[in-house]
């Protein structure tokens, strides 16, 4: 591949290129590699402000692993794009998803700040067969983003 995702002054992302890497590393975290190098390539591509991880890291939500999931929900949550915000409830809501990526996929939501995000996160709010500690934690998020 050509590209080291090793520590570089304690945050390896910084020693990445700038736009030119984005494609090598959509195929890191897009490949069947080893799943460090692709949680360390998909952790890139959600520093990287590229409006072209969007869709991958999309495509990622659903992947067989669920560390994978949560990495590209992270990373989603940093690029603060609205276009991943059906995808960002669907991980919300699914009640088989790890604890924590259903927690980052609130965060995203509530970083994006759409209408489309904050009206899913009401609803996730008022449904009471939700988990009552996730259902807190997304309204603690909800009243820190104000009224809309």
């Amino acid at each position: 591949m050509g590209l080291s995702l090793e520590k570089f002054d304690g945050e390896w992302y910084n020693s990445l290129p700038c736009k030119g890497a984005v494609y090598d590393l959509l195929y890191a975290a897009m490949s069947g590699a080893e799943p460090a190098e692709r949680i360390r390539a998909v952790t890139a591509l959600g520093m990287s402000d590229d409006p072209r991880a969007v869709s991958p890291l999309m495509d990622l939500l659903s992947d067989a692993d669920p560390e994978i999931r949560l990495s590209a929900t992270t990373a989603l949550s940093h690029l603060k794009s609205g276009r991943p915000v059906e995808d960002l409830i669907g991980r919300m809501r699914d009640r088989n998803e790890w604890t924590d990526t259903r927690k980052q996929a609130i965060v995203a939501l509530s970083y994006i700040r759409s209408t489309g995000a904050l009206r899913g996160l009401k609803e996730f709010v008022q449904d009471e067969d939700e988990d009552p500690a996730l259902r807190s934690y997304t309204n603690s998020l909800l009243s820190s983003v104000g009224p809309w």
